[in-house]
């Protein structure tokens, strides 16, 4: 079995290598896919994986990347505004390759939210679904690690400021989800499944307050603002307003209860709970000092 995995040498396609390797899945059957030669010589060096030089963007370099692979690993791209195109060049790459399967990680709900993140990922899921191609799509919901910002801001002043409202968010570990890449494709029964993935616990604002207090033994404070307050302040802190724009706009989402679902389907592929979010406080205040 020869596994293309692409984004190697991001955080999400790292962690995915590092749990297959760890299932069991021989270093010689892994091939790390990413942009940067540089960075992945440090994969291989580190982990023993083969390597391929492709970018979403060059079809023939995703054909060498994914040539003689049993399965491909599609992490989502980066580039938003660019990932249609790019993703429908992966699709396009992955069925002349003739690889048994694909693992696409997509958004919650994708294909039927109003998440401001979600049509490039419906876009993607329709596409899969046209390519006659055999899927798992794994819809990853929010990461802890996507609120390190936030928890150094609010550290250092005291305060965690949202515009969340009462909104709850279900979030887990960046390397639990990575741990389902590698779970789908060393069990059997996942062709043409659709999993809805995210963290055991949904927390709110005050609860994000709780975990930093408890995390840094210190009182933290939850803010509620407004939207419109909230893009003030952000915009005040030296936010562009197309960022500050987005920040607001993916508050408003959790706000409409778009990111606290709590299926339980990701600890039980990954066959233990998900890492709780002051656990990943702990280790980023442990890191403060």
């Amino acid at each position: 079995m020869t596994i293309a995995v692409t984004g190697a040498t991001g955080h999400l396609g790292r962690l995915a290598i590092d749990h297959l390797l760890a299932r069991g899945v021989p270093a010689d059957g892994i091939v790390a896919v990413g942009r940067s030669a540089e960075k992945l010589a440090v994969v291989a060096e580190q982990t023993g994986v083969r390597t391929a030089v492709a970018d979403f963007g060059d079809p023939s370099s995703l054909d060498a990347a994914f040539a003689g692979a049993d399965s491909v690993v599609f992490v989502s791209g980066s580039e938003v505004g660019r990932r249609e195109a790019q993703h429908a060049n992966v699709i396009a790459a992955v069925q002349r390759s003739g690889a048994a399967r694909v693992v696409y990680t997509s958004a919650p709900s994708a294909t039927d939210t109003a998440l401001i993140l979600a049509p490039d990922h419906a876009f993607t899921e329709r596409a899969l679904a046209e390519s006659g191609v055999p899927a798992i799509v794994l819809r990853n919901g929010w990461y802890h690690e996507n609120y390190a910002g936030s928890f150094a801001q609010a550290s250092a002043s005291g305060v965690y400021t949202a515009s969340t409202g009462e909104g709850r968010v279900s979030s887990a570990a960046r390397s639990d989800y990575a741990e389902a890449i590698a779970a789908v494709l060393t069990s059997e029964g996942h062709e043409g499944a659709v999993y809805e993935l995210s963290g055991d616990t949904a927390w709110d604002g005050a609860g994000f307050a709780a975990a930093a207090s408890e995390a840094l033994g210190r009182e933290i404070v939850f803010s509620s603002v407004t939207p419109e307050e909230h893009l003030a302040l952000l915009t005040a802190a030296g936010l562009d307003e197309g960022t500050a724009g987005f920040v607001v706009a993916l508050d408003g989402n959790i706000r409409d209860g778009l990111l606290g679902h709590t299926p339980g389907t990701l600890s039980k592929l990954i066959g233990h709970p998900t890492q709780p979010l002051v656990d990943y406080f702990r280790t980023l205040a442990s890191n403060e000092s």
